[in-house]
């Protein structure tokens, strides 16, 4: 069998496996594309990449630029929400010492490798700082026209925003009142670390650990063998002991009688 040509033509039509043909098994709109996740397991991942926001190596290792930031996480006062014009965020941003990590944006805009190129994705570029907020009383609009700049109401928080890649310490500058409002949006307890210190060396040799524990006991365990075994054990009368083997190469050798002649070996003629 052959697969059948194009009309008016000698390439193959619709095979999977001819030029120009369709691909085998289409990819479809109503694919199985979200799964289901724990609620905990959610609350327990946004709280450990809003935790790790406010850690400077963590977010330094992300690539931003916070060398001359004041402090980590970033709050500000809630008059940056009133904010409407870019050039009122610009100021902000060269104040607060944070414009460095929007140049660095800008050096990175480059084009895309692959084929996403012509599918309406040709420039990428780095992730700059994530705007949290509480009311958008104009924030969205001043800060929104600034590349790699994120906005994100507080009581909307979005895991693939504070997270991007699943790389934890991006970095955040919170409202005053985004950041109180922390508060009352966590009130359940999240589980904590059994283990605080991972330096088990430190604790194992800590006085607290070592008035608990007991002495070690220094009793010898006697190790029995068997004496028919080990040749270094072995009586003198049995062939195989070292002693033996020595009395058996000391011993001289008799000399052979004068009248017959020596054994000739047998391969020889």
């Amino acid at each position: 069998a052959r697969a059948r040509a194009q009309e008016f033509g000698t390439r193959g039509a619709f095979g999977n496996m001819c030029r120009g043909g369709r691909m085998f098994a289409p990819t479809k709109t109503w694919r199985r594309w979200h799964r289901r996740i724990n609620i905990n397991q959610r609350r327990y991942a946004l709280c450990s990449a809003i935790a790790a926001t406010g850690i400077p190596a963590l977010v330094m290792s992300k690539g931003h630029r916070i060398e001359e930031t004041q402090e980590v996480p970033l709050v500000v006062s809630d008059k940056v929400q009133e904010f409407k014009k870019t050039k009122e965020a610009v100021s902000l941003l060269k104040t607060l010492k944070a414009w460095s990590d929007i140049q660095k944006v800008y050096n990175s805009k480059r084009f895309r490798a692959g084929k996403g190129k012509m599918r309406n994705r040709r420039r990428i570029m780095r992730r700059g700082p994530l705007v949290i907020y509480r009311e958008d009383n104009g924030i969205s609009r001043a800060f929104r026209n600034i590349p790699g700049i994120t906005l994100i109401n507080v009581s909307r928080l979005n895991l693939l925003k504070i997270a991007p890649g699943g790389h934890v310490g991006r970095f955040c500058i919170w409202t005053e009142s985004a950041f109180r409002q922390l508060d009352d949006l966590y009130k359940f307890k999240i589980p904590d670390q059994k283990m605080t210190n991972t330096d088990l060396g430190k604790l194992l040799t800590s006085d607290a650990i070592q008035c608990a524990i007991r002495a070690p006991k220094r009793q010898m365990k006697r190790i029995t063998r068997n004496r028919m075994k080990p040749r270094k054990f072995l009586p003198d009368n049995i062939p195989k002991s070292k002693k033996a083997k020595a009395a058996a190469k000391a011993k001289p050798k008799a000399a052979p009688a004068k009248g017959k002649p020596a054994a000739k070996g047998k391969g020889k003629k």
